[in-house]
């Protein structure tokens, strides 16, 4: 018998038991439908996250204080990075911009509307540094920072909340309870990591000496030539810091630098993390899947013994009954994983765009899910192929 009419066979056989078919291909179906979202999401999650970092600037260079032994950055009371240092990474060779900072919470109120935010004290090259685009009014300049004067840049966020669609530009808003004018309103960011949305940006002597009452810095952000420059920049801050803080060779430094490829590297590896995690659970659904298919099989064959006498009878080889069991195996498994394919993708693409991710289906994972989900079925289906060829056609045709 060909193939093609093992095949025309096989979903006679399904055809005729629609149902039990269809809940033979349910484990399939969750499996594939499964690992297909997991890992799609995972994608979508991962580009997401690199689109908000290269949005919120280029070719960047993060210090901060604390030591990398400790495991975390600690910005809220290590002192190791003054304005100082700051200057000095500036006039490294591949830098063209420099932006210090000091940043803090505060409670912001204007009117009856009130609420807590990041107050980020900074030099006027934050901005260009971080790719803010001002709405409305301008960013800090030069001369707020030498007259320490009273004024600050807010978030689209921020400008939502406190003014409930009013006017913010030249308004007094209370920072800590003083009162600074709202000199400008950035435009919205949208979600990301640190969102400028819901900070206010003071400057940065104005900060150190009536918001946080400190003169040491809790970020410098450097940028770059282009990527290719950084690791050479990131060596030479390392040189300065060691000099300035006087840190022999050998020893941690005082301060942790990172760059975009390592925030995506470590976002890439949590997530990557994750979704095998995920993935791994729902490929157990294929197992059962699988296990499912075996159970079914081994029903039909028995269903079918007498028409498996009447086929051997006829001439079918050993070989014609194997092929058609593992065929009907096969073909549960496939269009299992083929609907499985439909409804993950559908789900995953649902999922990410109602976050505004862009929706990634990678080829290898398509591959891999419909490939495991047909070898599972020819795999569980061996056992009943092989039971349904060795049953003999004499027993078989007597059988009620």
């Amino acid at each position: 018998m060909t193939f093609a009419r093992t095949i025309r066979v096989a979903l006679r056989s399904l055809l005729a038991h629609k149902l039990r078919s269809f809940l033979t291909m349910l484990g399939m179906i969750i499996g594939v439908s499964c690992v297909i979202a997991m890992v799609s999401m995972g994608e979508g999650a991962t580009g997401a996250m690199k689109a908000n970092l290269t949005r919120l600037g280029a070719n960047l260079l993060s210090v901060r204080p604390g030591s990398a032994r400790q495991g975390h950055v600690q910005t809220g009371n290590v002192q190791t990075l003054v304005i100082g240092d700051a200057e000095a990474l500036a006039t490294l060779r591949g830098v063209i911009a420099m932006a210090p900072e000091a940043t803090g919470s505060g409670q912001l109120k204007h009117m009856s509307e009130n609420m807590r935010a990041a107050v980020v004290g900074t030099t006027p090259s934050y901005s260009g540094i971080r790719n803010l685009d001002v709405e409305s009014g301008r960013f800090l300049e030069e001369h707020d920072l030498q007259l320490r004067r009273k004024v600050v840049v807010i978030g689209a966020e921020v400008a939502r909340r406190l003014f409930q669609g009013g006017t913010p530009l030249g308004s007094a808003i209370k920072v800590g309870g003083v009162n600074y004018e709202v000199i400008g309103v950035l435009a919205a960011k949208g979600e990301a990591w640190a969102s400028p949305d819901e900070r206010v940006f003071v400057p940065l002597t104005t900060a150190q000496k009536s918001i946080l009452g400190q003169d040491w810095l809790t970020g410098v952000t450097l940028k770059c030539e282009n990527e290719d420059v950084m690791p050479e920049v990131q060596k030479a801050i390392e040189g300065v810091i060691r000099e300035r803080h006087k840190i022999p060779e050998g020893e941690d430094l005082d301060v942790q630098i990172m760059n975009q490829r390592e925030w995506i590297d470590s976002i890439r590896q949590a997530v990557g993390v994750m979704t095998v995690l995920l993935t791994g659970v729902a490929a157990v659904s294929l197992i059962v899947g699988g296990i499912g298919i075996m159970n079914i099989m081994l029903v039909s064959v028995t269903e079918r013994t007498r028409e498996i006498g009447v086929r051997k009878a006829l001439g079918a080889t050993r070989l014609d009954i194997l092929k058609q069991f593992l065929v009907e195996a096969a073909v549960i498994a496939a269009i299992g994983g083929l609907i499985g394919l439909a409804v993950g993708a559908g789900g995953s693409y649902a999922f990410v765009r109602s976050r505004g991710w862009e929706f990634v289906l990678p080829t290898p994972a398509v591959a891999l899910a419909i490939g495991f989900s047909g070898g599972i079925g020819i795999l569980f289906g061996i056992f009943p192929a092989v039971k349904a060829a060795r049953l003999d056609p004499i027993e078989a045709l007597r059988y009620e």
